[in-house]
């Protein structure tokens, strides 16, 4: 008797506390039940004794006091069914208002028709949780304090991180329309299509093809037979693609995509830059292959042209992780290397650490040691000739044509874009020819110096760009100076503009901003810095444009020279070198104007080193196919 009136007493009890009776073993869940209190999942389920484990009497007298103590507690039951309904809703809705706040990790949503608080970054509930200990089985507050014990597991910290850096790196997908200049012959105009039909979404492919296709023009004209042999130099050799697999520095693995072209081999064994960019892709490897074949050819040494890379970022990895990059990268690429085949050399992203890690695996797996690498720690221990080349070039070719012009670089205003390896090169070597260095940029905005740098400057310059800092840091020093965020250095007044970031960075726009800020010359430093439109806008204001082809004859040359045991450039001093740099830029120079006039471009087009470029290449590797047949 005593025991069945205990039984009664816990019952009543719990239908004060609304608990809801259940029977032994079943499953429960309370996230988002009647009532929050947090010491609930601590307590025993009140079990029901069924009617085998009661007597007789014990039966009956349970019975009358089931009966009785429903009339006597109904309408305590009634009274307190309505207020605890409204709590529910108070409850509910305090949790949207304030822990939502304070979790901003957590949500509310409902999985197989029940409300549960889910994680916002890994999409989980519950026992789903990894460092949940209590599961689905706890009040409210309890699957909070899981949920922020989970919030601050070094694997959700992970995944916030991820999560932050994917936005930051997700740039919206934009269908680049291609732009199609109007040709003159059909013959022209047929291998465009062509192109056009077979490749219709290599936006910089196609672009580098039509400039060399409308350079080509007259040529076509007096001779159709180039014609099969255009359409077959515009068709790379070998192009091969594959993945990447890498380990960072967590144990965690990661995957990018590996590119490369090798575009000819008719002149020589393939020569080309690798660039590590998230950008990367075979499009701009085709494109950047096609425009080293044409630069090799151009020169007057026997070298092809190749071009890839990697989607790979360098930026914010640590010397380790670079390291098992390259290594993983150069696993499959070795297969397609040798000095006689292909021979890799430093683009963007890639410089003397990057090579120094893809040369020492070559050298692994190919089991010998061969100079098809190129970079001045490996050859030159530590010569900085072989970096300063190209830039250098740059500006010995502005010099040339202004002293066609019978000007001089001195007390002009330039303005360069990038802040890469050439971009520090133009800026260095500006300095001493007593021009007037203004702007540089990176890929968040350009620094403006209206007073011009100088020596001092740039050694700041130099030691911001060497320990990776932003070019903020250069206010502190100079606070008259100004930083521009999101916008390109274009409309700056200046007389000589040096585009040296990356392709098509001077838009039609950009153009426009050049023509009215008095910018008479463009000196291409990077690849096809200019879309077509702004070829056009700049050409009708008669701005003259070097092209990369040419002003980049200097890092070819000199890497022909690193590859030729006869040459010890250790023992050349530095006037020596800048005097050969110089004879090669003009010779590069008179080629191109002398090919240009003889098919009829005149001297003084804006595009007549534009013209003359393509020409002259061409005619080379045109020669050499006929030589080699079907080829």
């Amino acid at each position: 008797m005593n025991s069945t009136m205990d039984e009664i007493s816990l019952l009543r009890q719990a239908q004060r506390h609304q608990l809801v009776v259940r029977g032994i073993g079943e499953e429960i869940d309370l996230e988002i039940g009647p009532g929050d209190d947090p010491s609930f999942s601590a307590s025993a389920l009140v079990g029901v004794p069924g009617t085998d484990s009661v007597g007789p009497e014990d039966h009956e007298d349970q019975k009358n006091l089931l009966l009785s103590s429903s009339e006597v507690d109904q309408q305590d039951m009634e009274m307190s069914t309505m207020p605890q309904l409204k709590k529910k809703k108070k409850v509910v809705k305090k949790w949207r208002e304030e822990w939502a706040d304070t979790y901003k990790w957590a949500y509310v949503a409902e999985h197989d028709n029940t409300n549960r608080i889910f994680c916002s970054v890994c999409k989980e509930y519950g026992r789903k949780h990894r460092r949940n200990p209590y599961g689905n089985e706890g009040s409210r507050n309890m699957q909070m304090s899981a949920l922020e014990e989970h919030n601050n597991s070094l694997l959700h910290k992970e995944a916030v991180r991820l999560q932050m850096a994917s936005k930051e790196k997700a740039q919206p997908v934009v269908e680049t329309p291609i732009y199609v200049k109007a040709l003159l012959s059909k013959t022209a105009g047929s291998i465009l299509e062509a192109v056009l039909k077979r490749d219709p979404h290599e936006v910089e492919f196609v672009q580098c093809v039509q400039e060399v296709v409308h350079s080509l023009e007259p040529v076509l004209a007096k001779n159709s037979q180039y014609m099969h042999i255009l359409e077959r130099m515009i068709e790379p050799e070998r192009c091969v693609v594959f993945r990447v697999p890498w380990v960072d520095d967590r144990g965690e693995m990661h995957v990018n995509r590996g590119f490369r072209v090798q575009f000819s081999q008719v002149l020589g064994p393939c020569r080309g830059g690798l660039r590590f960019h998230p950008s990367m892709n075979l499009s701009i490897s085709k494109f950047l292959a096609f425009e080293q074949t044409l630069k090799n050819a151009l020169s007057m040494h026997k070298l092809g042209g190749a071009g890839g890379g990697s989607d790979f970022d360098p930026k914010g990895k640590s010397e380790s992780e670079i390291m098992r990059f390259c290594q993983s990268f150069m696993d499959e690429l070795y297969r397609y290397l040798g000095s006689d085949q292909d021979l890799p050399a430093e683009d963007v992203g890639v410089g003397p650490r990057e090579m120094g890690y893809l040369f020492g695996q070559y050298k692994r797996l190919s089991g010998h040691f061969q100079g098809s690498f190129t970079g001045p720690k490996i050859f030159w221990s530590g010569s900085s000739l072989r970096t300063e080349a190209t830039g250098y070039g740059l500006v010995f070719f502005a010099r040339l044509i202004l002293a066609e012009m019978n000007k001089e670089l001195k007390g002009l205003r330039c303005a360069v874009s990038g802040s890469g390896k050439i971009a520090m090169q133009v800026l260095e070597k500006l300095l001493p020819c007593g021009a007037i260095p203004i702007t540089i940029s990176d890929s968040k905005g350009y620094l403006l110096d209206e007073e011009g740098f100088d020596y001092v400057k740039f050694s700041l310059l130099r030691d911001i760009k060497v320990q990776q800092r932003s070019l903020r840091d250069y206010l502190k020093s100079y606070p008259r100076a100004k930083y521009v965020e999101d916008r390109k250095p274009w409309n700056e007044r200046c007389d000589v503009a040096f585009p040296c970031a990356s392709q098509n960075e001077i838009d039609q726009s950009d153009g426009l901003s050049l023509v009215t800020s008095g910018c008479r010359i463009v000196i291409e430093g990077a690849n096809m810095p200019c879309t077509p439109q702004a070829v056009d806008v700049l050409r009708k204001a008669k701005v003259l444009i070097a092209p990369a082809k040419i002003t980049g004859a200097g890092g070819v040359a000199v890497g022909e020279l690193e590859l030729n045991h006869e040459y010890n450039l250790m023992q050349w001093s530095v006037e020596d070198f800048e005097n050969k740099i110089h004879d090669t830029m003009k010779q590069t120079y008179e080629r191109s104007i002398k090919a240009a006039c003889e098919y009829g471009i005149l001297k003084d087009n804006p595009e007549a080193l534009v013209h003359g470029a393509n020409i002259s290449a061409f005619l080379n590797l045109a020669q050499a196919m006929i030589d080699q047949g079907c080829v």
